[in-house]
């Protein structure tokens, strides 16, 4: 009978979160954390307690409320070991932003919301990119402004100002401009922590 180990890799090696490396970042955390096979605890909400009625006293059901306990605590350990490695991966004043936060799920979300803009930006730039190079043709004032109606809502008031100032915008003057205010929003935000 042979064991197979699993290599996992070095997590030394994840440069810590400052809100400029979001993407790199959370690539190369996800990786860890699917080499652990913690991953699922980013994307679920924790596994909910079974409680049989007083008539399922039967075998089936024990078993049933164990399996679903033994679930729960899985789910509470690897909720903590992602948690912490997410917390320890970032610079101190986002840490101390999410210490309190005891769930790796909702850290997660609340950096894709924060940072995963500029990373759906870069998606979006390669599927216009793909839709060229199949030889169609793209309006760059079009695609700008499909872009500009893609933002997330904490940035409705940001695409209403840039609505209103300048309508012929191309996609990269549309990109600078976010990375710009993307930028702008890390730096108010670690201003704020620090005050």
């Amino acid at each position: 009978m042979s064991v197979i180990s699993k290599i996992v890799p070095d997590i030394s090696k994840i440069e810590q979160l400052d809100g400029q490396n979001y993407k790199r970042w959370s690539q190369k955390l996800l990786m860890f954390f699917e080499q652990l096979e913690i991953d699922y605890v980013l994307f679920n909400d924790p596994p909910k307690p079974v409680v049989p009625s007083d008539a399922e006293t039967t075998p089936p059901a024990a078993k049933a409320v164990k399996s679903n306990e033994d679930d729960i605590a899985k789910f509470v350990k690897d909720n903590k070991t992602a948690r912490c490695h997410i917390l320890n991966n970032m610079v101190n004043p986002l840490f101390d932003l999410f210490a309190d936060n005891k769930s790796a799920k909702v850290i997660w979300e609340s950096f894709e919301k924060k940072y995963g803009v500029t990373m759906r930006v870069h998606v979006y730039e390669n599927l216009c990119a793909d839709i060229v190079s199949e030889g169609m043709k793209l309006d760059d004032l079009f695609v700008a402004n499909v872009l500009l109606e893609k933002f997330p809502p904490s940035w409705s008031e940001y695409r209403n100002q840039l609505k209103h100032k300048k309508k012929d915008m191309s996609l990269m003057e549309l990109i600078s401009h976010m990375r710009t205010e993307e930028a702008n929003r890390l730096k108010d935000n670690l201003l704020c922590l620090r005050s």
